[in-house]
């Protein structure tokens, strides 16, 4: 019932529609005035006061027309960098851009897909449960939009997130992460009079870092220090260095291991600079970026994506996944998430694609996994 060239000029639509993080007020007022005209009770939260968006999450409600707990639908509307101005291009059933931005099917393919679904529901007048549409902002720097997201708005306690590539595949575990911030205070001192005057904590960091294992850790750990900033000049020996990095594990006691292990690096290599005169200095911040997603293979959102995909005539396997996403904000607010693809591949590049049939496929899961659910009411 998935009506194709509907869902086509709708995702094509939306991808027009410039949406970089924190700019994702008129993309909004442009899904909010279409979710309206479906019949939706459409608001938004507060969450631009503490994310910097120049607007709220969207959320949006339909009522049910059988007696069942609520589920939500949910996919970000902001985009990455190069995102702005971009020039769909659709051949051979393929959507890609004009190769000089990305695409945006990251995470627009689910927001047209969401609207395509309720369209069918509506029009056929289907059977389904009350529906929450949760519509995030800022994803792409930090999950800000999930995690100021107002709960009391919320009445779900299941529901999909499409945002991610695999069709045939939901996400029940991801990673917890740390973010660090790291600050090293050296010496300064002319780098050609008098460097043995100054201690450099560019070399701190690089000492410290070099004694770490960066990257891989084990099958479920990783580590990665990706930007670095500081100094005043190549003539000075530089005082002072900030690092930002993260620590991500499937294993609490690992996560915290590695976080142990980078402090007490820092700390050592801080000492072998030392001077009769000068200690170096190290701050640390850490924080929570997010928490782990383990979802029950027997949960609700998992038997019903499987069921509903083998209805379809395809699989659906569970996975583990490296990334963090809204699920993992949402699953530590009480609700349970089941993250489902849309087809996209290379996102975040400018060679970003997806397949029309793949989110006409999505869409179907969806209806399948609704009509599924209220059958067993």
């Amino acid at each position: 019932m998935i009506n194709t060239d509907r869902l086509k000029n709708k995702f094509s639509q939306l991808v027009r529609i410039d949406s970089i993080s924190k700019h994702e007020k008129k993309i909004a007022l442009n899904l909010a005035e279409t979710l309206s005209r479906l019949g939706g009770n459409v608001c938004f939260d507060n969450s631009a006061d503490s994310t910097g968006s120049d607007t709220g999450n969207l959320i949006v409600k339909f009522k049910g027309n059988v007696d069942a707990d609520p589920m939500f639908l949910s996919g970000h509307m902001d985009t990455v960098n190069p995102g702005i101005n971009v020039k769909p291009v659709f051949k051979d059933g393929i959507f890609k851009s004009d190769g000089t931005t990305i695409l945006g099917a990251d995470d627009k393919s689910a927001l047209a897909i969401i609207i395509e679904v309720l369209k069918v529901i509506f029009e056929n007048k289907l059977k389904h449960p009350p529906l929450e549409i949760i519509f995030t902002t800022c994803e792409e720097i930090g999950l800000l939009g999930a995690k100021h997201l107002d709960m009391s708005l919320i009445d779900s306690k299941f529901g999909y997130i499409l945002d991610s590539t695999d069709t045939e595949g939901i996400a029940t575990n991801a990673p917890a992460a740390n973010k660090l911030i790291i600050k090293v205070s050296g010496k300064s001192a002319h780098a050609g009079g008098e460097p043995e005057k100054g201690v450099n904590a560019l070399s701190i960091a690089a000492k410290a870092i070099a004694d770490l294992k960066i990257g891989r850790i084990d099958h479920e750990t990783t580590c990665n220090f990706g930007t670095i900033k500081g100094g005043t000049a190549t003539n000075i020996v530089p005082d002072f260095i900030v690092l930002q990095g993260e620590v991500r594990s499937h294993d609490k006691n690992k996560l915290l291991d590695v976080t142990s292990l980078i402090k007490k690096s820092f700390i050592n290599a801080a000492g072998e600079f030392a001077l009769e005169d000068f200690t170096p200095d190290i701050s640390f911040h850490i924080e929570e970026d997010f928490p782990a997603t383990d979802i029950p293979k027997d949960s609700l959102v998992v038997k019903l994506a499987q069921k509903a995909s083998s209805n379809l005539g395809r699989t659906m396997m569970t996975k583990n996944i490296g990334g963090g996403a809204d699920a993992n904000i949402l699953f530590g607010k009480g609700i349970m998430p089941g993250v489902i693809g849309t087809g996209m591949k290379d996102v975040h590049t400018v060679n970003e694609w997806i397949k029309l049939d793949d989110m006409v496929h999505s869409g179907r899961l969806l209806l399948e996994i609704i009509k599924i659910y209220i059958s067993g009411r």
